[in-house]
Formats: C-alpha cells, sequence, structure tokens
C-alpha cells in the first residue's frame, strides 16, 4: 500500500465478503476472525475497527481468517480507520517476536500501535489566506500589512498572521469577516524538517574515512550486522554519521536506539552540526500529543531519522534502510517487564526482514556479540584509536586493604592527592560511585533493624538531600524515622556505606573551594536536564562531577583528565554470571571519559580484590585478554553465548498460591538430556511492589529449541488463576 493508502500491486486484498483475521493489540491467543462487509476492501495490514463483544476496537488486518466458523456467525469489520497501514515485513516481524519470547502475537503488537490517538484522523485547524479579489473595504494600516504579507505566504493561522503583521487577532477577524481573508481547513499535523546528507561532514581521519566508507558499502545492499569497534574517543558517532547520510542520499529512512535516549544531549549536537536539522525523537519523556505526531510522521515516511529507546524498534517504518544500535553492550536495551525482548538482538531480526544493514556500536561490546564476528556471522569495523592522537588514560589500582582512608572516609589518600594535582593544574575530575543517594542501608546501632521497603525485597536508600528513605525499586518513600522502629532507641539509625551524596558531604570537607556537581538518575531526570548538565561541565562551571551510571555513557568532556572509580568491586558480588563482563564495560567506559582533550588522562579505582581478573584487565587495558579469558569461562559452564538460558518468573500477592505455582512447575520441569532446571527458588527480589516472586531457570545448549521445551513445560504445569508466569528468554538480570 502507498503512502497516500491506495493498493498497490503486491498487496493482499480482500473483496466484500472475504474471511479475514484481524489481530487485536490485546494479550490473546491469537487474531479474530471477521467478515468484511459490502462496499469495503481491505488489505492485508490495514488498521480497522472492529466491533469486540459490545464494545469497538481496534485491530490490525493479519490475513486470511484462520477458523471454520458458520459465515452466518461471523461478524462484519466497520470500516478502516484513518491511519497508515502496517508492511508486511512488519507483520512478519511482530509474529517472529511473539514466536521467540513466547508472548502472544497481541501483545507485540500493542508496541506497535502503542498511541491509539494516532489512529484516529489528524485535527483539523483553520487557516487563512487572502481572496483573489479583495472587496472594497476601508484600509487601515494593520489591514495593508496583513493583506500584503499573505499575498507572498501561504496560508496560516490568525495568530501567525497578527503575529507576523504586528497587530491584534481582532484585525485578522475583521478582515475575514468583510471577505478579505479566506478560510481554508487543513490538518493540524506538524512539518517534519528533512535531515540533509549532503551537507560537509566532520573532517574525518584516515582510519576513520576507511570505516565510514565501510560502512556506507553496506547501505542498500541488503541485510548485513556489522559491529563498529572503537575505543572511547575514537570517533564512533562521527562515524556511522556517514552511513545515516549514505541511506538518506538513497531515500529511505533511518533508526538510531540509544540506551538512554533522554542523556543524549551532545549526540542531539553532533547530529544538528551534521544534518542541519534535529532527529524525530522517541522516548518515555514525549508527551502523548508528541508521541501521537511522531508515530504518524514515522509510519507516512515524513520523520526521515528517528532517534528512539528500545520501544523505538516497533515504530511503523514504511521505508526502513538502516538501523544503528548505539552502545549496543547495553543492558537498558533489555525488557524486564510486559512483553520481555532485547531490542539489541530484536533489531537484528527486524534488519533481517527489511533487508537492510545493522551498525552495532561499542567500545565494550558484549561478548554475543564478539563471539558472532569471530564465528563470521557479523562483519567487524575497528577503530583502534582515539581521534587526535590522544592516548588512552592510563590506569591505576588503589588496594583499599593496604592503602585506604581513614575510619568513616572512602576517599584513598592516593585518589585525594590525585584530585589535589587535577584542580591545581586548573582541569576537572570525577568520582564515579554506582549508587544512588547518601547510603544505601539504614540501621539501629542499638538492635540491628534495617530499614526495609514494605512492598519490595530491598533496603531503603537514604536521600538526605530530599530528607527522605526511598525504594529504587517501587518507589515507596519515607521520612527517616526519629527513632527505631523495632526496638524505639532514639537517634540510634545511622547510614551504612557510601552514595553519591555521601561523598560529596566528603569532599565539601577536604576541598571547600571547588565546585562540585552529583550527576544520578535522581537529579538528571530528562532533556533538558541532560543538556544542562552538559552545558555546565563544557563551560567548566563546576570542577568536580559525581556521578553514579549516567555518567559513563558516552559524554566527551575536553578537559576532564582525571577519573576516579570509588568501589571499583561493586558489581562483581552476586553471583550472577554476567557480572564480571558487565562491571568491566562499565569501568572502561567511565576510564574513557578521561583524558579525551589535550591533556593526558589518568584512572584510579580503589579496589579490594585488585588480583580480580577485571581489575588487572583494566590496569592493562588488555580488552581481548578479558574477553578470551572469560569466553573459556562461559564455555566451561555452557552459559551464554556458548548455552541457553529460559527464565520462569511466578509472581502473585498470595505467597502460598505462588508457592503452590512454582512448587508445579517445578514438578512438570522437563526432563530431557541436556536440560538442566533450577529451581524454584525466591527471587533474588523476592517481593516486589508487593507481589512475592519465585523463578525458575532453564539451561541448555544450543541445539536446543527453548522455546518449544518452555511452551509445553508451561502448557502442562498448573497455574492458578490468581498468579502470573512470565517467560523470559535470554534473561539478562536475575533480580
Amino acid at each position: 500500500m502507498s503512502e497516500n493508502g491506495t493498493k498497490e500491486k503486491g498487496d493482499t486484498i480482500y473483496e466484500p465478503s472475504s474471511r479475514i483475521a484481524v489481530l487485536l493489540p490485546l494479550p490473546l491467543a491469537g487474531p479474530y476472525d471477521y467478515k468484511v462487509p459490502e462496499g469495503l476492501s481491505v488489505a492485508r495490514g490495514d488498521v480497522v475497527a472492529v466491533p469486540l463483544g459490545t464494545r469497538t476496537a481496534t485491530g490490525v488486518v493479519w490475513g486470511d481468517a484462520l477458523g471454520d466458523v458458520d459465515d452466518a456467525k461471523l461478524r462484519d469489520i466497520i470500516g478502516p480507520k484513518d491511519a497508515p497501514p502496517l508492511n508486511e515485513t512488519l507483520i512478519d516481524f511482530v509474529d517472529w517476536v511473539a514466536d521467540y519470547t513466547l508472548y502472544p502475537a497481541g501483545a507485540v503488537l500493542r508496541m506497535v500501535i502503542s498511541v491509539p490517538a494516532a489512529l484516529e484522523p489528524p485535527k483539523q485547524v483553520t487557516l487563512y489566506k487572502v481572496a483573489n479579489e479583495i472587496p472594497d473595504i476601508r484600509m487601515t494600516p494593520a489591514r495593508e500589512r496583513i493583506c500584503e504579507f499573505m499575498e507572498s505566504t501561504m496560508p496560516m493561522p490568525a495568530t501567525d498572521i497578527a503575529r507576523e503583521a504586528g497587530c491584534g487577532t481582532s484585525v485578522v477577524k475583521g478582515l475575514v469577516d468583510a471577505g478579505a481573508l479566506l478560510p481554508i481547513s487543513a490538518s493540524a499535523e506538524p512539518d517534519w524538517p528533512v535531515p540533509d546528507p549532503t551537507r560537509d561532514g566532520f573532517k574525518l581521519s584516515d582510519d576513520q574515512t576507511s570505516a565510514a566508507t565501510g560502512l556506507g558499502d553496506k547501505v542498500g545492499q541488503g541485510f548485513a550486522v556489522t559491529l563498529l569497534d572503537g575505543v572511547p574517543g575514537s570517533g564512533k558517532t562521527e562515524v556511522y554519521f556517514e552511513a545515516i547520510a549514505k541511506a538518506l542520499a538513497l531515500g529511505k529512512q533511518v533508526l538510531v536506539m540509544l540506551p538512554e535516549i533522554a542523556l543524549g544531549a551532545q549526540w542531539f549536537q553532533r547530529f544538528e552540526d551534521r544534518f542541519g536539522t534535529p532527529p524525530a525523537v522517541w522516548h518515555s519523556e514525549l508527551t502523548q500529543a508528541r508521541r501521537r505526531d511522531t508515530w504518524r510522521a514515522v509510519a507516512s515516511g515524513k520523520a526521515r531519522v528517528v532517534v528512539g529507546a528500545r520501544s523505538s524498534l516497533f515504530l511503523p517504518f514504511p521505508e526502513l534502510g538502516l538501523i544503528v544500535v548505539d552502545e549496543e553492550h547495553d543492558s537498558s536495551f533489555k525488557q524486564e517487564d510486559g512483553v520481555m525482548y532485547h531490542a539489541r538482538d530484536m533489531a537484528v531480526v527486524r534488519s533481517r526482514f527489511e533487508e537492510t544493514p545493522l551498525i552495532l556500536v561499542s567500545a565494550t561490546p558484549s561478548l554475543e556479540t564478539v563471539i558472532n564476528v569471530r564465528r563470521d556471522r557479523y562483519d567487524e569495523v575497528n577503530l583502534p584509536a582515539r581521534h587526535g592522537g590522544q592516548d588512552m588514560a592510563e590506569t591505576h589500582v588503589v588496594d583499599m586493604r593496604k592503602a585506604g582512608p581513614p575510619r568513616g572516609r572512602w576517599l584513598s589518600p592516593e585518589l585525594a592527592d590525585a584530585m589535589t594535582e587535577t584542580f591545581e593544574n586548573g582541569d576537572q575530575a570525577m568520582l564515579f560511585l554506582n549508587r544512588r543517594g547518601y547510603a544505601p542501608l539504614t540501621l539501629c546501632r542499638t538492635c540491628g533493624h534495617r530499614m526495609q521497603c514494605p512492598r519490595c525485597s530491598a533496603w531503603l536508600v537514604e536521600h538526605r538531600l530530599l530528607g527522605r528513605l526511598q525504594c529504587h525499586h517501587c518507589g515507596f518513600a519515607t521520612k527517616p524515622p526519629e527513632q527505631c522502629p523495632n526496638c524505639e532507641d532514639t537517634e540510634s539509625m545511622v547510614p551504612c556505606g557510601p552514595g553519591v551524596e555521601r561523598l560529596a558531604e566528603e569532599v565539601q570537607m577536604l576541598f571547600p573551594d571547588i565546585r562540585t556537581l552529583v550527576a544520578t538518575s535522581d537529579t538528571v531526570r530528562g532533556p533538558k536536564q541532560a543538556a544542562e548538565l552538559v552545558r555546565i561541565i563544557e563551560d567548566k562551571e563546576v570542577d568536580l562531577i559525581i556521578g553514579s551510571q549516567i555518567v559513563a555513557k558516552g559524554y566527551h568532556f575536553p578537559s576532564l583528565t582525571m577519573v576516579g572509580v570509588v568501589d571499583a568491586d561493586l558489581g562483581l558480588s552476586g553471583g550472577e554470571f554476567r557480572a564480571a563482563e558487565k562491571t568491566f564495560q562499565l569501568l572502561y567506559q567511565v576510564a574513557g571519559r578521561a583524558g579525551r582533550g589535550n591533556r593526558p588522562g589518568r584512572v584510579i579505582l580503589q579496589s579490594y580484590m585488585p588480583e580480580h581478573a577485571v581489575i588487572k584487565s583494566m590496569i592493562a587495558q588488555d580488552r581481548d585478554a578479558f574477553i578470551d579469558a572469560e569466553s573459556q569461562a562461559r564455555t566451561d559452564a555452557v552459559m551464554p553465548p556458548f548455552g541457553r538460558l529460559a527464565a520462569l518468573i511466578v509472581s502473585g500477592r498470595d505467597e502460598a498460591l505462588v508457592d503452590q505455582a512454582a512448587a508445579g512447575l517445578g514438578r512438570t520441569a522437563p526432563r530431557i538430556d541436556g536440560v538442566h532446571v533450577l529451581g524454584p527458588a525466591p527471587a533474588a527480589m523476592a517481593l516486589l511492589r508487593g507481589r512475592h516472586r519465585r523463578r525458575l531457570l532453564l539451561r541448555t545448549t544450543r541445539e536446543k529449541s527453548v522455546q518449544s521445551i518452555m511452551h509445553e513445560w508451561i502448557r502442562r504445569a498448573p497455574i492458578p488463576k490468581k498468579v502470573r508466569v512470565q517467560v523470559d528468554i535470554d534473561p539478562v538480570s536475575f533480580f
């Protein structure tokens, strides 16, 4: 079907009296069958209104009717909606994702039709144009200005006319009443600026030019996956911009996925510098009106480049020519609720269906991606050096067992001395600690009582600046108690461990004259605040940035020469099999913020385990050695990417029913050679948002069909109605 909704050759057309399947964006088992009434014809992918019980629902024509219900019992569709149709490849993609994740296709379709208002006709607005013959009326200077202005411009709203002519809207209304201006009705949909691929790009080095050429050559040549692997500061973004330019020149749309789109202030500025206009944006911070306009602009092809979070993968692009997944290793691409999927992996699938290239970008690619490169499933383009020739920052470790700080402090003397030297040189420093708030735990020193969330199996985190204890899982918050809730002793509640706010307190004591900024997801909540954060640091209005994970997200601050990691071992505890990989990636990314300008950088890691493979690899700056060691460990344990995992999460408000369902799943677990089932066991977060949780984990070799095993397992298990069982194919976290 074409952009304007007309049928084209190759569409599956359903004439009157045809039996069709319509998929509704609901978690239902499959499509429902309907008939096409007299006077209508529809095509596969058309968005239609259908009767559902006593109400009207919206669905998508999915194909031929699947059932054998008598014609007389089938209900007619009501008619097509004023919305662009979904193309065949997107329909096939939805079906594939549903089969892979074991979620209903309707639940996946709901991620495509995520803005119901976008399926309604766009609002109409009244514009005004000048009449061909202006009647004989009394002309004032204001009226003359309006008529002269409107003779050389397009129709526009009354308020815009009044503003441009420098008068009130009453003057415009008078001209309308007199017949000098004529009203016309038009759609309220906004215009979308088109990025210009012919603008001069950034001056690339020889390595960057070679990489850009390699990526650009794949655009327009069908499906291919390429890893763009480069050290921090090597200019990966500017390189893949050239592939975007190639796709735009070929008349194609482009999707770029970022792990946290709201924090990409510098990325957006680089894009606008390169292409002359900002891209369309898709993320959770958008208003509903903006989401509606963006969805329709994507579906109609007006939005040529979209930058979005993981959900943008399900937007209805009719002319998709390139997908880029930046920071492809980031765990934010895994959706942990609703339909559980990994956007990076599903991007590979969508690229295959669309027959377009995919670029995976990272300085610390995931082990899954590295192994696919080594097995020649993916291509690779490498940028081994920083743009401009700067060396990577030198990394040094402080053994906190021997050279730690005094009791009650968190910064070692060596790190404090390095900060002093940095400030004396007029440079900026960063302290990284992946703990928000003031302290991760508050306990009573009299009886040992710990402040825990009443709805989750999590300690309450003290946020001293806000004056509250808060759960970072469900949002529960309360004031710090004046006495212990258990023993009622007063003045006995004390904070344990450091958070970024507590570091800021220590820094204020050690360096009272420096300007400090705390950057976490609590203080940087959206694009505007992220842009202001970048401006403040770039303009050197602060000397020290104290941050959690968000400061590791690819920022480029030329005056930042020193990074101190307060607790480099933090991510290594907990026993998760990806703990070493995630910690190495995070430390490597944080270290990459130092020394990106003209001055050399240095990184100091405070560690209680300096002999750990992750810490040793960071000191040696030997990423490949770490990958080789991690690959061998995963191979020996038959863990991804050398094995397959699938999880079942059993949850409900009634703990006894949850245990009953989990036990039933344990009894019906598959007994197959090469398939191992662990559990049931309480989840790491055994209580989350008031729901009790149990987990079971299936592990097998890559040759086994995990989906068929899981489907049969769930089918045989007795599940009470008030218990929910979620399937997580290829789990990333195990909370």
